[in-house]
């Protein structure tokens, strides 16, 4: 009885390790990356050689076929690493104009300092993201000094400036905290009278911006301007914790504090971004997770959740966030941040905001755990500038790869990315003419369209 339970162990163990190497490099596996993939390849190497001396072998077809069941995670482990090692030696070996024609769409996170570093001096992002690994154990000192090497790397290769952006809302969200100070969240301030409320909000931003703008961040994507929900408790709701982030449930409320904090962050130097676009006080799943719908009648969501995006997006040159929701008003098969509907329809169109437009995190479940390349592409192509890649820095290789493909296989719109590269341009350097004209990439001997496959 001993040996069936220990065989049945031994092939429970041997399928869930087949599973975790098949996966070693997908987001929700990150903390493995590292010391994990050696553990990974050791029990790998071992498990099979341990099997075979303890005569496993030997014991018929079943023995032989756990054994060989054993080799498979080792086998796996090593096409998973090739893997990403080639779609990282793809993304470095992209021709010039083609990187920086799409880099400059990309705000990407960073585990270490040399990778960022690398993308940046070859154009091929336009921003990083820093979090609570970047700043563990450090100083402000020390991070000020490694964006300042960042930001080296680009001057030398004649780029602009990166945009350097972070979490840092205040409250229950200070990704940055505590190598930066941090502050309390904007809902303290919700009760208090309009004025004053105005006031302390726009000294919040400004205060926070300050110390922002020292250590080099800046980008801050916040504030939540989503209205608070009506639950106190969302057993779906396993990160975003808007309940606990939204500054209130009134709409007004929520504009005039939102409006007043960006001025203070705007006043320090700091760009700010409103999110999460189209709101998310009335959807209960969490997008990190799972998709995620809103049923809420379009008219319904104009006067009220919409207002406070609308209030600070006319007063002020905040960005907007927009998130992984689906709007059924507005397109019902796809989620906001890559519908052509909501971004060029609703939100270009309608509402007539020519700003910047920034995808919530791609290395979330709602778009990372379906199909990627879709999403990268409908979003460029649907009027959104920047795309997010926060969480796991280093999923940028297939998220670029997929846009390098639909590229190479004229699936970009140029004329997309002309007036995306214009408006980045208008918000990131005033006063500056963009890049040149996209179409010079494709229409000259030489160009991208004949090198991208090289």
């Amino acid at each position: 009885m001993l040996g069936r339970i220990r065989t049945v162990v031994l092939w429970i163990l041997a399928l869930l390790f087949i599973f975790i190497t098949l996966n070693s490099n997908e987001p929700y596996l990150v903390r493995l990356r590292g010391t994990g993939h050696g553990a990974l390849l050791i029990i790998g190497l071992a498990a099979p050689l341990l099997l075979m001396l303890g005569g496993r072998w030997s014991r018929g077809v079943g023995g032989r076929v756990l054994v060989l069941t054993w080799c498979v995670p080792l086998v796996a482990l090593t096409s998973t690493q090739f893997m990403f090692a080639w779609r990282k030696y793809e993304t470095f070996r992209t021709t010039p104009d083609v990187g920086r024609l799409l880099g400059r769409h990309f705000i990407v996170g960073y585990a270490a300092a040399e990778d960022a570093a690398a993308l940046a001096r070859q154009g091929l992002i336009a921003g990083v993201y820093v979090t609570h690994h970047n700043v563990r154990g450090r100083t402000e000192a020390q991070l000020g000094a490694e964006i300042k090497r960042l930001q080296s790397e680009r001057q030398i290769a004649g780029l602009p400036p990166l945009l350097v952006s972070a979490d840092q809302e205040g409250g229950r969200v200070a990704h940055l905290s505590p190598t930066l100070p941090n502050m309390p969240g904007l809902a303290t301030l919700a009760d208090l009278p309009a004025a004053r409320r105005a006031h302390d909000a726009f000294e919040m931003g400004r205060t926070q911006g300050q110390a922002l703008a020292a250590a080099g961040v800046t980008f801050n994507l916040a504030p939540v301007v989503d209205l608070r929900p009506r639950w106190t408790r969302n057993r779906l709701d396993f990160h975003t914790l808007i309940g606990q982030r939204a500054i209130s449930n009134d709409p007004g409320v929520v504009g005039d504090v939102a409006l007043s904090y960006v001025r203070g962050l705007e006043a320090s130097g700091v760009r700010a971004a409103v999110k999460h676009f189209p709101g998310l006080g009335r959807v209960e799943a969490d997008t990190h997770h799972f998709s995620a719908q809103l049923d809420t009648p379009a008219d319904v969501l104009e006067q009220s959740d919409w207002r406070p995006f609308r209030q600070v997006l006319d007063n002020s040159h905040a960005a907007m966030m927009v998130g992984h929701v689906v709007v059924d008003a507005i397109d019902a098969e796809r989620p906001a941040s890559h519908s052509k509907a909501v971004l060029d329809g609703l939100i270009r169109g309608r509402w007539n905001y020519q700003g910047v437009i920034v995808t919530d995190d791609l290395v979330m479940g709602a778009i990372y755990g379906r199909n990627l390349c879709k999403a990268v592409v409908e979003a460029l192509n649907g009027g959104a500038d920047l795309l997010l890649v926060a969480y796991d820095g280093t999923q940028f290789h297939r998220v670029f790869a997929c846009a390098k493909q639909a590229l190479a296989e004229g699936r970009i719109d140029l004329d997309a990315l002309r007036r995306s590269d214009e408006r980045l341009t208008r918000w990131s350097e005033p006063g500056k003419s963009p890049p040149s004209d996209v179409s010079t990439y494709f229409d000259e001997p030489g160009s991208a369209r004949n090198t991208i496959v090289d």
